[in-house]
């Protein structure tokens, strides 16, 4: 969504996917390396789907909720705490990312995780909420340690001057 609406902002047709452009304009921002998190989106659904296999063969609570909201999760925590035993154990996409980077990723490329900041730019403000949760730092860090709305990393372009359409 975030490569649609950037692409809105900035005057493309109603539904143009701009990912070329944002990953140049974050680069222009300064980003080293710009990620997608499709793969880790496909990975909770994997991770999810292996949970809901396990819960039907009895060992766990269903139905099987979604743990991908941090909102959704957050007004199940206030609000119907009876169904906490329901809601999936996977980290959401960005998060799941956010381990991948600093654990695989890192030994990968021979980095130290603890110098590697990632920053998640996610549609939900909520997201920001997720990643300073407690369950959410696997070692000595956060698995994501920053997180920009669509709207935030909209106002930092603009304020840096750069417009992805001529990029």
């Amino acid at each position: 969504s975030i490569q649609v609406t950037l692409g809105e902002v900035f005057g493309y047709p109603v539904g143009t996917v701009v990912t070329g452009k944002l990953v140049a304009a974050l680069r222009r921002l300064g980003f080293d390396r710009v990620f997608a998190t499709d793969f880790s989106a496909d990975l909770t659904i994997m991770e999810e789907a292996h949970e809901l296999l396990e819960r039907l063969a009895g060992r766990g609570k269903l139905p099987l909720l979604s743990s991908c909201s941090p909102g959704w999760v957050k007004f199940a925590e206030h609000f119907y705490p009876e169904f906490l035993e329901n809601l999936s154990t996977c980290k959401s996409p960005h998060e799941m990312f956010g381990a991948l980077t600093k654990t695989y990723f890192a030994e990968k490329e021979g980095l130290d995780p603890k110098k590697i900041v990632v920053v998640a730019i996610m549609p939900c403000t909520a997201k920001k909420y997720e990643a300073v949760r407690p369950e959410m730092i696997d070692s000595d860090y956060s698995d994501v340690d920053m997180v920009l709305t669509t709207r935030e990393i909209i106002r930092l372009l603009q304020m840096a001057g750069i417009n992805p359409l001529k990029l």
